[in-house]
Parts: structure tokens; sequence; C-alpha cells
């Protein structure tokens, strides 16, 4: 009797333990989940080489910034080191 009683409950979490399994299956899909990933990798590295140039853009666009705003800092400046490419050693 007592050993019926160990394989009936036994059962019964074994069939709790695989419902949780698939409501976390149905819930949460990691199979798909992979897939997704997959995919999202796959198409970075398809676009990653345009990704390049656009911040390659942004850098040189930024550092053109920087020259004109420091050209401009010089011209207004009465210090003739800030003057032309050539800049003074004390500075």
């Amino acid at each position: 009797m007592l050993q019926a009683e160990a394989l009936q409950t036994n059962f019964k979490r074994i069939m709790n333990f695989l419902a949780f399994t698939r409501n976390y299956f149905v819930k949460k899909n990691p199979i798909q989940a992979m897939g997704n990933d997959i995919i999202n990798g796959i198409k970075d590295l398809l676009t990653i080489r345009k990704k390049l140039k656009m911040a390659q853009y942004r850098v040189n666009y930024h550092k053109y910034q920087f020259n004109r705003m420091e050209a401009l800092i010089a011209e207004n400046n009465q210090h003739n080191f800030l003057k032309g490419k050539n800049f003074d050693q004390t500075r």
C-alpha cells in the first residue's frame, strides 16, 4: 500500500513538473528567442560596414567642427601663439 501511494505522489510530481515545463516553453519560447537572436546577429554582421561608415562620417564631421571652432577662437584672440598652424612651445 505504501509503495502505491509513493508511486502515485511521484507520478503527480512528474506531471506537475511537465506541466510547468510546458507552460514555460509556451510563455517564454526560448527556441524562438534563440532563433531571433541569431537572425539579429546575422543582420548586424551584414550591416556593420554601413554602420562603420556612418560612425566615421560623424567623427570626421565633429573633427571638422572642432577645428573650425578653434580657428574662430584663434582669429578673435589677441595671442600670437594661437594664430596659424605652428604652436608656441611655451603653451
